[in-house]
């Protein structure tokens, strides 16, 4: 089942328009990725200065569908998309509690395990596995 994160727009996440610009889109989907992990118990302090494990995103895509604004309320679902021994896709859908049936933005991000000193691939760790496996089986 897919992790849900609730979040308002401010007015820092705008552009001179007043819509948000479309980089923020991606911060507000990290913020989601990051919570998912705090609620499924991952240490987000050691997760992110690891010594031994980096997930960098190596890929990113946006798609709008219309456009928001300073003080609209936002859902994000974030699922996985697919994963292998070194890598996943996270799916990212962007709602407006407005129009909960319709989304306003889709995301992809992709993430690749690797060492942080080496920079070479290697396997998720079982924490990461065990998250995954978490967000498909709710």
């Amino acid at each position: 089942m897919p992790f849900y994160y609730r979040r308002i727009v401010h007015f820092q996440d705008t552009d001179a328009a007043g819509v948000v610009y479309f980089a923020n889109v991606l911060a507000m989907c990290h913020e989601a990725y990051e919570a998912s992990l705090a609620v499924f118990g991952i240490n987000l302090k050691t997760f992110f200065s690891n010594l031994e494990m980096t997930i960098p995103i190596i890929h990113a895509s946006v798609d709008f569908r219309r456009p928001m604004f300073c003080g609209n309320e936002l859902t994000i679902e974030l699922m996985p998309k697919y994963w292998e021994d070194d890598q996943f896709e996270l799916s990212y859908q962007v709602f407006l509690k407005e129009v909960e049936d319709k989304w306003v933005a889709r995301v992809i991000t992709k993430h690749v395990c690797i060492h942080p000193q080496s920079r070479s691939r290697q396997k998720l760790s079982n924490g990461i596995r065990g998250w995954l496996l978490n967000l498909l089986e709710k």
